[in-house]
Protein backbone atom coordinates (compact mmCIF):
# COMPACT_ATOMS: atom_id res chain seq x y z
CA UNK A 1 0.00 0.00 0.00
CA UNK A 2 0.91 3.46 -1.13
CA UNK A 3 1.51 6.19 1.83
CA UNK A 4 -0.15 9.42 1.60
CA UNK A 5 2.02 12.33 1.29
CA UNK A 6 2.10 13.85 4.94
CA UNK A 7 1.62 17.40 3.79
CA UNK A 8 -1.46 16.61 1.83
CA UNK A 9 -2.88 14.28 5.03
CA UNK A 10 -2.90 17.20 7.05
CA UNK A 11 -3.76 19.68 4.06
CA UNK A 12 -0.83 22.09 5.63
CA UNK A 13 2.28 23.54 3.08
CA UNK A 14 5.73 21.85 3.07
CA UNK A 15 6.56 24.90 5.16
CA UNK A 16 4.26 25.07 7.79
CA UNK A 17 5.34 25.83 11.43
CA UNK A 18 4.31 23.69 14.39
CA UNK A 19 1.03 25.69 15.36
CA UNK A 20 -0.12 25.07 11.83
CA UNK A 21 0.06 21.76 11.91
CA UNK A 22 -1.10 21.02 15.31
CA UNK A 23 -4.17 23.14 14.64
CA UNK A 24 -4.77 21.10 11.00
CA UNK A 25 -4.39 18.07 13.53
CA UNK A 26 -6.75 18.78 15.59
CA UNK A 27 -9.13 19.54 13.19
CA UNK A 28 -8.68 15.75 11.34
CA UNK A 29 -8.61 14.61 14.91
CA UNK A 30 -12.03 16.00 15.70
CA UNK A 31 -13.94 15.18 12.25
CA UNK A 32 -12.50 11.70 12.31
CA UNK A 33 -12.71 10.70 15.90
CA UNK A 34 -13.82 7.02 16.27
CA UNK A 35 -15.85 7.12 19.16
CA UNK A 36 -17.33 10.32 16.86
CA UNK A 37 -17.68 7.94 14.09
CA UNK A 38 -18.98 4.70 15.23
CA UNK A 39 -18.31 1.55 12.44
CA UNK A 40 -17.41 3.95 9.60
CA UNK A 41 -13.77 2.52 8.78
CA UNK A 42 -13.21 5.39 6.61
CA UNK A 43 -13.04 7.62 9.49
CA UNK A 44 -10.93 5.27 11.47
CA UNK A 45 -8.27 5.33 8.15
CA UNK A 46 -8.32 9.03 8.41
CA UNK A 47 -7.13 9.49 11.86
CA UNK A 48 -5.14 6.97 11.94
CA UNK A 49 -3.20 8.91 9.02
CA UNK A 50 -3.78 12.26 10.50
CA UNK A 51 -1.97 10.58 13.97
CA UNK A 52 0.74 9.24 11.60
CA UNK A 53 1.42 12.54 9.34
CA UNK A 54 0.97 14.37 12.90
CA UNK A 55 3.46 12.04 14.48
CA UNK A 56 6.43 12.87 12.15
CA UNK A 57 5.71 16.73 10.73
CA UNK A 58 5.49 17.63 14.40
CA UNK A 59 8.61 15.78 15.39
CA UNK A 60 12.02 18.06 14.05
CA UNK A 61 14.29 15.23 13.27
CA UNK A 62 11.57 13.06 11.71
CA UNK A 63 10.27 15.75 9.87
CA UNK A 64 13.62 16.64 8.40
CA UNK A 65 14.17 12.90 7.27
CA UNK A 66 11.18 12.75 5.98
CA UNK A 67 11.75 16.32 4.47
CA UNK A 68 14.90 14.24 2.09
CA UNK A 69 13.89 11.27 1.75
CA UNK A 70 10.31 10.36 2.34
CA UNK A 71 8.52 7.60 3.90
CA UNK A 72 11.62 5.26 2.93
CA UNK A 73 14.03 7.33 4.53
CA UNK A 74 11.28 6.70 8.21
CA UNK A 75 11.30 3.26 7.18
CA UNK A 76 15.19 3.61 7.55
CA UNK A 77 15.70 4.74 10.74
CA UNK A 78 12.87 2.58 12.07
CA UNK A 79 9.67 4.42 12.06
CA UNK A 80 6.76 2.21 10.32
CA UNK A 81 4.18 4.17 12.00
CA UNK A 82 1.30 2.76 14.67
CA UNK A 83 -0.01 -0.76 15.06
CA UNK A 84 -3.77 0.02 16.32
CA UNK A 85 -5.80 2.78 17.77
CA UNK A 86 -4.44 2.03 21.51
CA UNK A 87 -1.17 2.77 19.93
CA UNK A 88 -2.52 6.12 18.95
CA UNK A 89 -4.09 7.17 22.17
CA UNK A 90 -0.97 5.73 24.61
CA UNK A 91 1.01 8.44 22.30
CA UNK A 92 -1.17 11.16 22.19
CA UNK A 93 -3.25 11.05 25.39
CA UNK A 94 -1.54 14.48 26.17
CA UNK A 95 -2.30 15.83 22.94
CA UNK A 96 -6.13 15.11 23.24
CA UNK A 97 -6.01 16.53 26.39
CA UNK A 98 -4.45 19.49 25.02
CA UNK A 99 -7.41 19.60 22.03
CA UNK A 100 -9.91 18.50 23.95
CA UNK A 101 -9.49 18.99 27.83
CA UNK A 102 -9.60 15.16 28.25
CA UNK A 103 -7.67 12.64 26.87
CA UNK A 104 -10.18 11.10 24.45
CA UNK A 105 -10.96 7.38 25.57
CA UNK A 106 -9.84 4.37 24.89
CA UNK A 107 -6.56 4.14 26.77
CA UNK A 108 -5.65 1.43 28.45
CA UNK A 109 -5.65 0.85 32.63
CA UNK A 110 -2.52 2.85 34.65
CA UNK A 111 -0.92 4.44 31.49
CA UNK A 112 2.96 3.91 31.03
CA UNK A 113 4.65 6.03 29.02
CA UNK A 114 8.09 5.62 26.94
CA UNK A 115 11.28 7.40 27.94
CA UNK A 116 11.68 10.77 26.27
CA UNK A 117 13.84 10.86 22.85
CA UNK A 118 17.39 12.36 22.80
CA UNK A 119 18.93 14.62 20.54
CA UNK A 120 22.84 14.41 19.98
CA UNK A 121 24.83 16.69 17.84
CA UNK A 122 27.99 15.23 16.32
CA UNK A 123 30.42 16.93 13.91
CA UNK A 124 32.84 14.64 12.17
CA UNK A 125 35.38 15.70 9.19
CA UNK A 126 34.64 15.49 5.57
CA UNK A 127 36.57 12.73 5.23
CA UNK A 128 34.94 10.60 8.08
CA UNK A 129 31.95 11.06 6.25
CA UNK A 130 33.26 9.98 3.08
CA UNK A 131 34.73 6.50 4.53
CA UNK A 132 32.38 6.39 8.03
CA UNK A 133 33.99 6.34 11.41
CA UNK A 134 33.39 4.68 14.82
CA UNK A 135 33.19 7.54 17.71
CA UNK A 136 32.32 7.72 21.37
CA UNK A 137 30.31 9.73 22.95
CA UNK A 138 28.94 10.79 26.20
CA UNK A 139 25.10 10.66 26.84
CA UNK A 140 23.75 12.54 29.65
CA UNK A 141 20.10 10.65 30.84
CA UNK A 142 18.29 8.89 32.76
CA UNK A 143 18.79 5.60 33.47
CA UNK A 144 16.43 2.77 36.08
CA UNK A 145 17.03 3.32 39.65
CA UNK A 146 19.48 0.67 40.57
CA UNK A 147 18.06 1.35 44.58
CA UNK A 148 14.33 0.42 43.73
CA UNK A 149 15.01 -1.00 40.50
CA UNK A 150 12.54 1.62 38.79
CA UNK A 151 9.72 0.82 41.37
CA UNK A 152 10.50 4.48 42.67
CA UNK A 153 9.77 3.15 46.36
CA UNK A 154 11.92 2.65 49.18
CA UNK A 155 13.79 -1.03 50.13
CA UNK A 156 11.38 -3.44 51.54
CA UNK A 157 8.05 -1.21 50.41
CA UNK A 158 6.39 -1.38 46.81
CA UNK A 159 3.70 0.81 45.03
CA UNK A 160 0.02 0.10 45.49
CA UNK A 161 -2.96 0.72 43.78
CA UNK A 162 -4.52 4.01 43.45
CA UNK A 163 -7.57 3.82 45.59
CA UNK A 164 -9.09 7.23 44.31
CA UNK A 165 -9.04 5.75 39.81
CA UNK A 166 -8.79 1.68 41.08
CA UNK A 167 -5.06 2.12 39.48
CA UNK A 168 -6.74 3.12 35.92
CA UNK A 169 -4.49 6.75 36.09
CA UNK A 170 -8.13 8.33 35.33
CA UNK A 171 -11.41 9.38 36.48
CA UNK A 172 -14.09 8.72 33.65
CA UNK A 173 -17.30 10.09 33.30
CA UNK A 174 -19.70 10.10 29.89
CA UNK A 175 -20.25 13.84 27.84
CA UNK A 176 -21.94 13.08 24.30
CA UNK A 177 -20.53 10.90 22.43
CA UNK A 178 -17.15 10.97 23.99
CA UNK A 179 -15.89 8.92 27.23
CA UNK A 180 -14.24 11.58 28.84
CA UNK A 181 -11.09 10.90 31.33
CA UNK A 182 -9.19 13.30 33.26
CA UNK A 183 -6.00 12.00 34.59
CA UNK A 184 -6.08 11.29 38.88
CA UNK A 185 -5.31 14.16 40.57
CA UNK A 186 -3.82 11.98 43.37
CA UNK A 187 -1.52 9.46 41.64
CA UNK A 188 -1.33 11.74 38.97
CA UNK A 189 -1.57 9.30 36.24
CA UNK A 190 0.61 6.69 36.93
CA UNK A 191 -2.23 4.47 38.89
CA UNK A 192 -0.11 3.81 41.70
CA UNK A 193 0.51 5.57 45.01
CA UNK A 194 3.92 5.55 46.50
CA UNK A 195 3.79 5.45 50.36
CA UNK A 196 7.54 5.87 51.00
CA UNK A 197 9.70 7.45 48.31
CA UNK A 198 13.27 5.51 47.24
CA UNK A 199 15.66 7.81 49.08
CA UNK A 200 17.98 7.17 45.76
CA UNK A 201 15.51 8.33 42.97
CA UNK A 202 13.01 10.35 45.40
CA UNK A 203 10.29 7.93 44.26
CA UNK A 204 11.08 8.70 40.40
CA UNK A 205 12.53 5.36 39.50
CA UNK A 206 15.06 7.03 37.94
CA UNK A 207 18.05 8.72 38.21
CA UNK A 208 20.97 10.94 36.45
CA UNK A 209 23.73 9.40 34.60
CA UNK A 210 26.20 9.82 31.69
CA UNK A 211 26.32 6.61 29.24
CA UNK A 212 29.26 6.13 26.89
CA UNK A 213 27.75 4.85 23.82
CA UNK A 214 30.02 3.86 20.37
CA UNK A 215 28.44 5.29 16.91
CA UNK A 216 28.79 3.77 14.26
CA UNK A 217 28.48 6.86 10.91
CA UNK A 218 28.13 5.08 8.04
CA UNK A 219 30.41 6.04 5.06
CA UNK A 220 28.47 8.46 2.25
CA UNK A 221 26.26 10.41 5.12
CA UNK A 222 25.71 13.72 4.43
CA UNK A 223 25.68 17.22 6.53
CA UNK A 224 21.91 17.48 8.25
CA UNK A 225 21.08 13.82 8.26
CA UNK A 226 20.20 11.48 11.49
CA UNK A 227 21.34 8.50 13.24
CA UNK A 228 18.49 6.87 15.26
CA UNK A 229 19.95 4.66 18.10
CA UNK A 230 16.52 2.60 19.49
CA UNK A 231 16.12 2.24 23.26
CA UNK A 232 19.53 4.64 24.16
CA UNK A 233 17.11 7.45 25.19
CA UNK A 234 16.12 8.14 28.62
CA UNK A 235 14.83 4.95 30.86
CA UNK A 236 11.04 5.00 30.96
CA UNK A 237 8.80 4.50 34.18
CA UNK A 238 7.95 1.61 35.92
CA UNK A 239 9.48 -0.75 33.29
CA UNK A 240 7.99 1.12 30.12
CA UNK A 241 10.57 0.97 26.95
CA UNK A 242 13.37 3.63 26.90
CA UNK A 243 13.08 6.28 24.29
CA UNK A 244 15.27 6.75 21.43
CA UNK A 245 18.27 8.96 20.77
CA UNK A 246 18.86 10.69 17.69
CA UNK A 247 22.43 11.79 16.52
CA UNK A 248 21.86 14.52 14.92
CA UNK A 249 25.66 14.50 11.62
CA UNK A 250 27.70 17.99 11.27
CA UNK A 251 30.23 17.55 8.73
CA UNK A 252 33.05 20.15 9.35
CA UNK A 253 33.50 21.75 5.99
CA UNK A 254 36.89 21.24 3.98
CA UNK A 255 38.63 23.80 1.77
CA UNK A 256 39.67 21.30 -0.40
CA UNK A 257 36.76 19.46 -1.37
CA UNK A 258 32.89 20.31 -2.11
CA UNK A 259 30.18 17.82 -1.58
CA UNK A 260 27.29 17.81 -4.42
CA UNK A 261 25.16 14.50 -3.88
CA UNK A 262 27.22 11.52 -3.65
CA UNK A 263 30.20 13.49 -6.31
CA UNK A 264 32.37 15.50 -4.98
CA UNK A 265 34.68 19.02 -7.00
CA UNK A 266 38.04 20.33 -6.17
CA UNK A 267 40.50 22.22 -7.96
CA UNK A 268 43.64 21.27 -9.56
CA UNK A 269 46.52 24.12 -10.64
CA UNK A 270 48.28 22.59 -13.90
CA UNK A 271 51.32 24.36 -14.85
CA UNK A 272 50.72 25.53 -18.41
CA UNK A 273 53.29 23.27 -20.34
CA UNK A 274 51.43 20.65 -18.43
CA UNK A 275 48.03 21.95 -19.75
CA UNK A 276 49.65 22.67 -23.53
CA UNK A 277 51.66 19.64 -23.84
CA UNK A 278 49.52 16.78 -21.15
CA UNK A 279 50.63 15.51 -18.70
CA UNK A 280 49.67 12.80 -15.75
CA UNK A 281 49.51 14.84 -12.35
CA UNK A 282 48.72 13.79 -8.85
CA UNK A 283 45.56 14.39 -7.61
CA UNK A 284 44.09 14.48 -4.09
CA UNK A 285 40.98 12.56 -3.56
CA UNK A 286 39.21 11.67 -0.01
CA UNK A 287 40.18 8.26 -0.91
CA UNK A 288 44.18 9.30 -1.28
CA UNK A 289 46.01 10.99 -3.58
CA UNK A 290 45.76 9.66 -7.85
CA UNK A 291 46.82 9.71 -11.03
CA UNK A 292 45.07 12.11 -13.00
CA UNK A 293 45.47 12.51 -16.87
CA UNK A 294 45.70 15.95 -18.22
CA UNK A 295 45.02 15.96 -21.62
CA UNK A 296 47.29 17.96 -24.18
CA UNK A 297 45.53 21.40 -24.83
CA UNK A 298 43.42 21.40 -21.64
CA UNK A 299 41.82 24.91 -20.86
CA UNK A 300 41.18 27.00 -17.76
CA UNK A 301 37.90 25.74 -16.14
CA UNK A 302 37.70 22.57 -17.76
CA UNK A 303 36.19 20.37 -15.81
CA UNK A 304 38.35 16.21 -15.90
CA UNK A 305 36.26 13.73 -14.09
CA UNK A 306 37.93 10.46 -11.71
CA UNK A 307 35.40 7.71 -11.51
CA UNK A 308 34.18 6.17 -8.84
CA UNK A 309 36.19 8.37 -5.99
CA UNK A 310 33.25 10.66 -5.24
CA UNK A 311 31.42 9.72 -2.18
CA UNK A 312 29.51 6.08 -1.37
CA UNK A 313 25.50 6.16 -1.96
CA UNK A 314 23.95 4.96 1.12
CA UNK A 315 22.11 1.75 1.07
CA UNK A 316 23.90 1.28 -2.29
CA UNK A 317 27.09 -0.84 -3.77
CA UNK A 318 27.71 2.67 -6.06
CA UNK A 319 29.53 5.77 -5.63
CA UNK A 320 30.01 8.91 -6.69
CA UNK A 321 32.56 10.41 -9.36
CA UNK A 322 35.03 13.46 -8.23
CA UNK A 323 35.22 16.53 -10.61
CA UNK A 324 38.44 18.38 -10.82
CA UNK A 325 38.72 22.07 -12.17
CA UNK A 326 41.80 22.55 -14.35
CA UNK A 327 43.60 25.93 -13.03
CA UNK A 328 46.68 26.83 -15.35
CA UNK A 329 49.39 28.25 -13.49
CA UNK A 330 51.51 30.95 -16.30
CA UNK A 331 54.43 31.85 -14.64
CA UNK A 332 54.90 36.00 -13.91
CA UNK A 333 58.31 35.96 -15.16
CA UNK A 334 60.00 34.27 -17.41
CA UNK A 335 63.58 34.07 -18.07
CA UNK A 336 65.66 35.10 -20.98
CA UNK A 337 65.99 31.70 -22.23
CA UNK A 338 62.21 30.90 -21.64
CA UNK A 339 60.72 34.15 -23.66
CA UNK A 340 63.15 33.41 -27.05
CA UNK A 341 61.93 30.13 -27.01
CA UNK A 342 58.14 31.57 -26.59
CA UNK A 343 59.13 34.73 -28.99
CA UNK A 344 60.02 31.52 -31.83
CA UNK A 345 57.29 29.66 -31.18
CA UNK A 346 54.82 33.23 -31.59
CA UNK A 347 56.65 33.28 -35.25
CA UNK A 348 56.21 30.26 -36.15
CA UNK A 349 52.12 30.39 -35.35
CA UNK A 350 51.85 33.45 -37.21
Amino acid sequence: MIKKDYYEVLGVRRDSDDAEIKKAYRQMAVKHHPDKNPGDKSAEEKFKEAAEAYEVLSHPEKREIYNQFGHRGLEGVGFTGFTGMEDIFESFGDIFEDFFGFSGGRRGHGRVRQGADLRYDLEITFEESAKGVETAIDIPRLETCETCHGSGAAAGTSPTTCPQCQGRGQQRFQQGFFTVARTCSRCHGSGRVIAKPCTTCKGDGRTAKTKKLTVKVPAGIADGQTLRLRGQGDAGRRGAAAGDLYVHIRVRPDARFERDGADIHSALTVPVLDALLGADLDAETVHGAVTLHVPEGTQPGQVLRIKGKGLPVLSSSRAGDHYVTVRVEIPKKLSRTERGILEEWRRARE
